[in-house]
C-alpha cells in the first residue's frame, strides 16, 4: 500500500480501484438474493460489469503507455455505465 506520502506503489493504491472493488463487492451481495431465473441474466451481467471495473484499472495500470492505459480506464469507465441504475 501506499507509504503514507501519497507516492502510489501498487493499483491497490489508486483510490478508484478502491473504490470500484467494494462496488463490485456491494453488487454481488446486492445480486445474491436475485431470483434463480436471473442468473444467467441481469444478475449475471451485473457482476461482469462491476468485476471488470477494478480489474481493468488494474490491467491499464501496468500497460507500458499512457494511451493504453486511458484505453483501459475508458473500458472501465463503460463498464460502470452498465451498473448504473436506469431511470
Amino acid at each position: 500500500m501506499a507509504d503514507g506520502t501519497g507516492s502510489v506503489r501498487t493499483y491497490r493504491d489508486l483510490v478508484v480501484w478502491q473504490k470500484a472493488y467494494d462496488l463490485s463487492l456491494a453488487v454481488y451481495r446486492a445480486t445474491r438474493g436475485f431470483p434463480n431465473d436471473e442468473v444467467y441474466g441481469l444478475r449475471s451481467q451485473l457482476r461482469r460489469a462491476a468485476i471488470s471495473i477494478p480489474s481493468n484499472i488494474a490491467e491499464g495500470y501496468g500497460r507500458r503507455t499512457t494511451a493504453e492505459y486511458v484505453r483501459s480506464l475508458n473500458i472501465a469507465y463503460g463498464s460502470r455505465c452498465s451498473t448504473r441504475k436506469k431511470g
